[in-house]
């Protein structure tokens, strides 16, 4: 892809608890640069699953402002860190708890009757609900068992809205995003809401890594 607008670069440091994004400095404000995204999103009355998700990942931007890999105990089900901070892998589970989908609950029960399905990176010996919907292998299993994967692509009109991509960013990290409804000025592709150091941000980012997962639920 050539002349693509360059939004910012991420500093390499390996997130070693959940083993997904970079870890960064904290952004105060969303980033929308004014100029590079075209449409608005708007939730109706009546809206449908997919609207909310895809409505849920454009507040996190206004919200989400750091970024957090700790292992934290939370609630189930229903359960989340702070609003305020997580890991590229919240974005996903919070726009989709708010689409009606509750993938902390969803992988927790299939972990627990298919515990050896999943990768066995982290040492676990038994399903727990606070860490194991966080990670994004266990996302990318999760979604494969559920028949939700699709071809990977370097075409971008094969991505739509609320789908999910999954990226590998050199040495064994991972990183996970929510396609949103907004495109980027001047080019089919659609922007990406993620959070990869600097809190949740929508930008250009699709193809500015190696995608090796790509999902569609909604």
């Amino acid at each position: 892809m050539k002349n693509r607008p360059r939004i910012l670069v991420y500093p390499l440091l390996l997130c070693l608890v959940l083993s997904c994004n970079l870890v960064g400095s904290a952004s105060k404000t969303a980033y929308l640069s004014p100029g590079e995204f075209t449409g608005t999103l708007q939730l109706k009355p009546g809206a449908r699953p997919l609207d909310k998700a895809l409505a849920n990942s454009i507040e996190q931007t206004t919200k989400t402002v750091n970024y957090d890999p700790s292992y934290v105990k939370i609630a189930y089900p229903n359960g989340d860190v702070p609003v305020e901070s997580g890991v590229c892998a919240d974005v996903i589970i919070r726009a989709f708890r708010e689409g009606g989908v509750d993938l902390q609950k969803e992988v927790h029960e299939d972990m627990t009757g298919n515990f050896k399905k999943y990768p066995q990176k982290w040492g676990a010996k038994r399903p727990d609900h606070n860490i194991d919907h966080r990670r994004v292998a266990n996302l990318m299993t999760w979604f494969e068992r559920h028949g939700k994967n699709l071809a990977l692509s370097d075409n971008p009109n094969d991505y739509r809205a609320g789908d999910v991509v999954a990226w590998e960013l050199g040495n064994g990290r991972l990183h996970i995003g929510l396609i949103s409804g907004i495109k980027i000025r001047g080019t089919d592709r659609l922007a990406v809401v993620h959070n990869i150091g600097l809190g949740a941000r929508l930008e250009d980012v699709l193809f500015e890594w190696k995608i090796i997962g790509h999902y569609r639920y909604f």
